[in-house]
């Protein structure tokens, strides 16, 4: 199954402490969501995704703000089942292809879009949705790239979702709202599963 394909919404979420993923992802996988992208921005961001890689079954866990190929040696180390990137160059996608794991490539124009399109990459994230430009943006790719589906992350929210989720070439978005902080802080499991709840019933 393409990574597009496993929820409407992929949580996108910063741990800072490791003792905490387990506990996430059971909240964001009982509420409908098991695809969960951990980022690489916290110095406890690899054993989070070694939790919950061998903690959580059932979950898919997968490693975002990959920047590097050393990046994505560390990520497939530490467990991940996907990668993502907020950003292209042609280095990382050589180290993402050549690892064997699914993984969205970060794009924000047409022009990149097309770079991934002709190396046969037809699955990518939009970053900074938003502020690249949003759903009209996302909607003027479809007709020069009918074979590209998004993964448009950043800026997104609960009510715009349905938004993006509408549009063919939009698989599944990511959100960062499925975590908030004070939750997170309080340990309140029980209010991040009903936001994962209410993020899986949008399609």
């Amino acid at each position: 199954m393409s990574l597009l394909d496993i929820a409407p919404v992929i949580p996108v979420v910063v741990i800072d402490d490791p003792e905490t993923a387990v506990p996430l992802a059971r909240a964001l996988l009982a509420g409908g969501l098991p695809a969960i992208e951990v980022t690489l921005r916290t110095a406890g961001a690899l054993r989070a995704v070694e939790r919950i890689a061998a903690e959580v079954p059932g979950a898919v866990v997968g490693a975002g703000t990959v920047r590097t190929p050393a990046d994505v040696a560390a990520a497939v180390a530490a467990g991940a089942a996907f990668l993502v990137s907020p950003g292209s160059t042609a280095g990382l996608v050589d180290a993402m292809k050549g690892c064997g794991l699914p993984f969205l490539p970060g794009v924000a124009t047409a022009s990149e879009a097309l770079a991934l399109a002709e190396r046969g990459l037809t699955e990518m994230k939009f970053f900074p949705a938003e502020a690249a430009g949003g759903l009209p943006y996302l909607r003027a790719l479809g007709g020069p790239l009918p074979d590209v589906r998004f993964c448009p992350t950043g800026g997104i929210r609960p009510a715009t979702a349905p938004d993006y989720l509408a549009l063919p070439n939009v698989g599944c978005v990511g959100g960062t709202w499925l975590t908030p902080a004070d939750a997170l802080a309080a340990g309140d499991y029980a209010r991040i599963e009903k936001l994962a709840a209410e993020a899986a019933a949008l399609r």
